[in-house]
């Protein structure tokens, strides 16, 4: 098969860290595949050794419609089966791909409960005529969409995120090294990681880990994101704020070391107030580290019952919870952690992705097929 992964950048983010690993993992198996960007490159960027067409476009109206045609040609030369996109740019530029002519089968992966405001949703239900199928990175993130009919049930399945499990496997003597690096010796560490956007709610973790620290001054949180939300209202100024008085708090910025982060850390906290499927708690999960998480779309999928949930937006219940790990017996967490990795090494395997991945293309192509015969 010939395929063309469509994403908006290639920026440090789960969609495109995932995008990549199916495309990797598809070009391993002997398919012909090609990553199509739409935006300028980023200042850090997951690396790839597969071929990159990059697009450049702004939202400069007559550019994009440049691109697509750009786009459109380059496809056509390259013989595309295929056309997978993640993220709404990327979903909406395959769409109208196809719309302008692409014989390409277009499939979408949406990756979060909401994408934007409703223009986005109009433009969803708009285009839906030009979309073979799509898929949600979880039930929730599918009942989300069918339920507020921006993409008809028959044309939407899960088809959930995976990890490299064994790139995450716990290390002596880089959990020794990174702890002494953040001076960490002798402190329980607390990591979130993720962009500093409303998604998710760092107000919410500032507010709980200030209840913690009262009790456990020992007690650290890292912080490993960067502020990709660019606000200058009140909000943005009152998170600065709490950033600013916040004891215990060690804001990393952007880090690609995310697995010796959490290694070197003592238990792993996701404060969003809504989610796709945060691939990071899996990363946790399988890394053997406890689990707090507010309990926001795919969330209760991957943890089941081997890590504490709490409700979104409730910094008493989720500084509770926080707290309830670090004075657990040793013997009860184990057990979670056990099952924890267990669990993911059951379900949310790469390779079993790609599996999965690869079967729906090949649906995709046999059901066009069958069509034109």
């Amino acid at each position: 098969m010939r395929i063309a992964y469509i994403v908006t950048t290639l920026g440090i983010g789960g969609a495109e860290k995932q995008t990549i690993q199916i495309a990797e993992r598809m070009h391993a198996r002997g398919h012909v595949v090609v990553l199509l960007v739409l935006r300028e490159p980023c200042d850090q960027e997951w690396e790839t050794r597969l071929p990159v067409m990059r697009l450049n476009l702004s939202k400069n109206i007559l550019q994009v419609l440049r691109g697509l045609r750009f786009a459109r040609s380059f496809l056509s030369v390259y013989g595309a089966d295929i056309v997978h996109s993640h993220t709404f740019p990327a979903n909406l530029f395959a769409r109208f791909l196809r719309a302008s002519g692409s014989t390409a089968r277009v499939i979408n992966t949406i990756h979060n409960v909401r994408e934007g405001n409703w223009l986005r949703s109009i433009l969803y239900r708009a285009t839906n005529r030009w979309l073979t199928s799509s898929t949600a990175v979880s039930e929730a993130v599918r009942e989300s969409y069918v339920s507020r009919k921006l993409i008809p049930a028959g044309k939407i399945t899960v088809l959930t995120n995976g990890i490299d499990i064994e790139e995450f496997r716990g290390n002596l003597a880089r959990r020794s090294q990174v702890r002494q690096q953040l001076d960490a010796q002798g402190r329980f560490i607390w990591l979130a990681v993720g962009r500093i956007s409303p998604a998710k709610d760092y107000p919410n973790l500032l507010r709980a880990f200030a209840r913690l620290y009262a009790e456990f001054p020992h007690a650290r949180l890292w912080i490993a994101g960067e502020n990709t939300d660019g606000r200058s209202d009140k909000a943005a100024h009152e998170l600065d704020q709490l950033f600013a008085e916040s004891e215990g708090v060690v804001c990393l910025g952007l880090r690609r070391d995310v697995v010796a982060l959490l290694d070197a850390a003592d238990g792993f906290v996701l404060s969003s107030a809504w989610e796709g499927m945060p691939l990071v708690v899996a990363e946790a999960m399988a890394i053997k580290k406890p689990v707090v998480a507010t309990d926001v779309g795919g969330v209760r999928e991957l943890l089941a019952d081997c890590g504490v949930m709490v409700a979104a937006c409730d910094s008493k219940a989720l500084a509770d919870a926080m707290c309830g790990v670090m004075t657990q017996s040793r013997g009860l967490i184990e057990d979670k952690l056990n099952a924890g990795r267990a669990r993911i090494e059951q379900r949310f395997s790469i390779e079993d992705k790609a599996d999965a991945w690869e079967l729906m293309y090949r649906d995709a192509i046999s059901g066009q097929e069958a069509l034109q015969t």
